[in-house]
């Protein structure tokens, strides 16, 4: 059977940096947003809220470098997969496809490399979305005691190359599927066909997933905090949705992103984790707002 595909988007291999291509899916036309997707996932988790968008904007949803059926280089020096390379992949495909500014939405992994796309390259992300994160510092700052067992897996992954890949690898569906199962509360949602499409790219994958994780324990909290005792911040309008984690682990999400976001709009809503895919019209409609604001 064919991969499932975003109907009515075309779909290209971009060239981003040297030796990397991104897969991507293109459709609509207007002023454009890019679509950054999740973990476990690829660019098919945006399908319904990229179809709605397509009405009335470009929309760029790209496969994130490792994921996917975009390029996996090894990560030989720890910075192939900092979410500033990743952020720059993302820059330079706008660019190729004629963008010099969008807007930037991301969910989860994806938003890390929104997050960091808005900080360093200011000029060109217009307006910004961030789907179910904290900022990388803030997130291992509130991590702590009993409740961070709920992240287990960004511990495992933050080990030195080699134990992680080899547990994730001995059994990737039961893992990747794991949080497919307990992150959704509506399991609907992701049908079979794309929770295959899900694992058999996390199959493929395993090194340069957790590749992306352990830099999250590592150079990504360098580059956030060098930004923080900077004072840096996000100067572009801001939209955060996300549901009530601070509540069960002990934080004030708003507060934690009003640091970095002067123009934020934060949203707590009540679907699940995979919320593009739980509620597509309410998030469609959000961006849709966050994009003519």
């Amino acid at each position: 059977m064919a991969a499932p595909t975003i109907p009515g988007f075309d779909y290209q291999r971009i060239q981003v940096a040297d030796g990397i291509a991104l897969n991507t899916a293109v459709g609509g036309s207007g002023s454009p947003i890019v679509l950054l997707h999740g973990f476990p996932q690829t660019h098919l988790m945006w399908r319904h809220v990229a179809a709605d968008l397509a009405a009335d904007h470009t929309v760029i949803c790209p496969d994130l470098r490792g994921y996917g059926a975009s390029d996996k280089p090894a990560d030989t020096d720890g910075t192939a997969y900092a979410k500033r390379t990743m952020a720059a992949d993302i820059v330079a495909l706008a660019r190729a496809l004629g963008h010099e500014w969008f807007a930037l939405a991301g969910h989860d992994r994806g938003a890390l490399v929104a997050f960091r796309a808005g900080l360093d390259h200011p000029t060109t992300i217009t307006h910004l979305a961030c789907l179910d994160v904290l900022p990388t510092l803030d997130m291992w700052q509130v991590m702590s005691g009993t409740n961070a067992a709920i992240g287990f897996h960004l511990y495992l992954m933050a080990q030195p190359p080699g134990l992680p890949e080899q547990m994730i690898a001995a059994a990737p569906d039961a893992f990747f599927g794991h949080f497919l199962d307990i992150w959704a509360h509506n399991p609907d949602a992701i049908p079979p066909d794309i929770r295959a499409a899900y694992l058999d790219a996390c199959r493929d994958a395993v090194p340069s997933i957790v590749a992306d994780y352990r830099a999250s324990a590592d150079i990504d909290v360098d580059h956030d905090q060098a930004d923080r005792d900077a004072g840096s911040q996000l100067d572009m309008p801001v939209a955060v949705l996300q549901q009530d984690w601070g509540s069960a682990l002990g934080f004030d999400a708003q507060a934690l992103w009003s640091a970095w976001a002067p123009k934020l709009a934060h949203t707590t809503v009540n679907c699940g984790h995979f919320m593009a895919e739980e509620a597509p019209e309410r998030i469609a409609s959000e961006l849709r707002t966050l994009v003519i604001r």
